[in-house]
């Protein structure tokens, strides 16, 4: 499969993310996350080419559901994704398109 621009890997398939760099995560644009919040274990944000820190309330959303969340730039977050879900484990990821 190939999909040019940013995707959400979520347990019910893989989705165009209108995201192009990290200040646009935000609740509003992982609403999708949110709803299948009981289905994921871990969700990786992958923040680009750089790091980036997710601002204190979305990682309290992500605490009250708990979601453990993780930030790393998008090749380490796609390499750790696959690992995951290979092993079962209940992983979605938020892949911030890279050029």
């Amino acid at each position: 499969m190939s999909h040019r621009g940013s995707i959400l890997c979520l347990p019910s398939g893989i989705w165009a993310w209108s995201v192009s760099q990290p200040d646009d995560v935000t609740e509003a644009a992982l609403e999708r996350v949110f709803a299948e919040a009981e289905n994921i274990g871990l969700f990786l944000i992958g923040a680009g080419r750089r790091s980036w820190i997710m601002p204190d309330a979305l990682r309290l959303r992500f605490h009250r559901l708990k979601i453990s969340a993780e930030v790393s730039r998008t090749g380490t977050a796609v390499s750790t994704y696959n690992i995951l879900l290979g092993e079962g484990r209940r992983v979605a990821a938020g892949l911030i398109a890279v050029d």
